[in-house]
């Protein structure tokens, strides 16, 4: 797909963007360009469910490696989201849980459990930070997820759930909330992006062909870590 699209440069590509942090991703942006927190030194993200595991539940299509391939939980979906804001990911080393090894699909025939239900990530970016990625279907009562930019100058929460975001820079005591301006929180408007873009009257922002690659070359890196007990280097476009 992505060669396709290189070789007929007039024709517009688009992925379904992750849709979670649409509305506080250009104030992240635009924070972090004008120097908010400084040099970016490091990225904590979690995005566990807050659940208790469930022993006797049912095969979910996530836990099918057939159907959801590398992609562990919500780690794709967050990993895009976290591109936009501080670029990809250069080296991962990875340690998963499958905390139910077998499960029943609805005919009630058994199957092993080949995605983790817990991943823990550690990453080098391409930009130099240093990053901490969780993703849980496991850890009950666990915070809501969110992300967390700390730099040499400042640090930013961002608030999946509750679409917010918080800051505080040296010298101040708390974090306080950012006010985002109605005209930036423009949320999803994938569609209409899409058709302008085809008309011409706009660019695509979110999630080309790039991106998707990315995307896929993070999660099997990922994978790979888990798999090797050893650190893994992310393949370069």
């Amino acid at each position: 797909m992505l060669a396709a699209s290189r070789a007929k440069p007039n024709l517009v590509a688009q992925i379904v963007p992750a849709p979670h942090t649409l509305e506080v991703d250009p104030t992240v942006k635009v924070r972090l360009a004008e120097g908010y927190a400084g040099e970016v030194l490091s990225v904590e993200l979690q995005g566990s469910q807050g659940s208790f595991v469930s022993p006797d539940g049912p095969l979910h299509w996530r836990h099918d490696i057939s159907r959801s391939g590398h992609n562990i939980l919500n780690m794709g979906i967050w990993y895009e989201a976290m591109m936009r804001w501080v670029g990809p990911a250069r080296r991962v080393m990875t340690m998963t849980k499958i905390a139910v090894p077998r499960r029943r699909d609805p005919s009630g025939a058994w199957h092993d459990v080949k995605v983790p239900e817990h991943v823990d990530i550690l990453a080098t970016l391409k930009s130099g930070a240093v990053a901490h990625l969780r993703f849980s279907a496991i850890t009950g009562l666990s915070p809501a997820p969110q992300a967390w930019i700390f730099g040499s100058e400042g640090t930013l929460r961002i608030e999946a759930d509750a679409k917010r975001l918080s800051g505080g820079r040296r010298g101040d005591t708390e974090l306080r909330e950012i006010p985002i301006p109605a005209e930036k929180r423009v949320g999803w408007r994938v569609e209409e992006e899409f058709v302008n873009a085809v008309r011409g009257r706009e660019k695509v922002t979110h999630t080309n062909f790039e991106d998707g690659v990315r995307y896929m070359e993070f999660t099997d890196a990922v994978t790979k870590s888990a798999q090797s007990g050893q650190a893994v280097d992310v393949a370069e476009l």
